[in-house]
């Protein structure tokens, strides 16, 4: 059986046309070919937009990577519950006409750090961790984007190369825009607008949090004390001094956010479990002495 990996989907009035990868094409999605001028082993495929996600007999088509798909902006039953996809009908079908929706299997590439920017991705499902590489290899994650989100946004809005490489992190969907189109679209809804404007402060914070965990912590238990502390509480009944929240990262991924190795993330929570610090329940974190945590920072 040959393996196809989706390269680029654009859609073009009533088909779609998709340019995917056979086996043996090692290319990331949206770079230049292999070195030499090889030919590549990849075909265009056109496919009814009206038909994409039906069998022939009319029954629901299997879905890739077991992914929940949406088929569409304007019927996405989640688009209220997500900041950027929160729009008017009117410029959710005008976003609608521009993307273009595909599904990656996980590890596959989005952007590349440097490469010139050629548009946006927005999110529908899975999530995508952006990562910048030192010269030696050395890779550390700057954040991780969530479902809903706009990744490549600030390279596509200033002109600048991609600041990070997007990667993903699990089986995703999501629509891709071009630089140009997006920026017409920009101009045209305001709303949208101010959403992209919100969502360049939230990277901002982001990437100011991750210098805190980097330059202001000391030590290993200390930055993975404030990466706890940093964590969103959710509405619980924990006592004073404490709180639950939401974590889905990997001691991998964690330790690729704070800087150090995944055995010391597996050491320290072992140990902050053992000082009654925190519980850990699933992809929930109870964290049972704040107060604990808060002095490990001055350490």
């Amino acid at each position: 059986m040959t393996h196809i990996t989706v390269l680029r989907a654009h859609y073009h009035g009533n088909y779609t046309l998709m340019h995917v990868m056979l086996a043996g094409d090692t290319r990331a999605a949206g770079t230049g070919g292999p070195p030499g001028g090889a030919p590549m082993p990849n075909r265009i495929q056109v496919i009814p937009r009206v038909k994409r996600r039906t069998m022939r007999n009319g029954a629901p088509m299997k879905t890739p990577y077991g992914l929940k798909v949406i088929d569409s902006c304007l019927n996405c039953p989640v688009h209220t519950q997500r900041l950027f996809c929160d729009l008017s009908p009117a410029a959710l079908a005008n976003l609608d006409a521009i993307s273009s929706s595909a599904t990656y299997p996980r590890g596959a590439v989005l952007f590349v750090e440097g490469q010139e920017p050629r548009g946006v991705f927005i999110i529908c499902n899975g999530r995508v961790k952006l990562t910048a590489t030192a010269a030696d290899g050395k890779s550390i994650i700057v954040r991780v984007a969530e479902a809903g989100e706009v990744v490549g946004l600030p390279g596509t809005i200033s002109g600048q190369p991609y600041e990070l490489s997007g990667e993903a992190l699990e089986p995703i969907q999501a629509n891709f825009v071009s630089r140009k189109d997006f920026l017409q679209f920009l101009r045209e809804q305001g709303e949208a607008a101010l959403k992209v404007a919100q969502m360049l402060c939230d990277i901002y914070h982001e990437m100011a949090q991750e210098v805190r965990y980097l330059g202001l912590s000391h030590s290993a238990a200390g930055k993975l004390a404030r990466f706890l502390l940093d964590l969103q509480p959710i509405p619980s009944r924990e006592p004073a001094g404490s709180f639950r929240a939401t974590l889905t990262l990997t001691h991998e991924e964690i330790a690729g956010m704070i800087g150090c190795s995944r055995e010391t993330v597996t050491r320290l929570f072992a140990s902050f479990k053992r000082s009654g610090l925190l519980e850990v329940h699933g992809s929930s974190v109870v964290i049972k002495d704040k107060a604990g945590l808060e002095e490990i920072l001055e350490v």
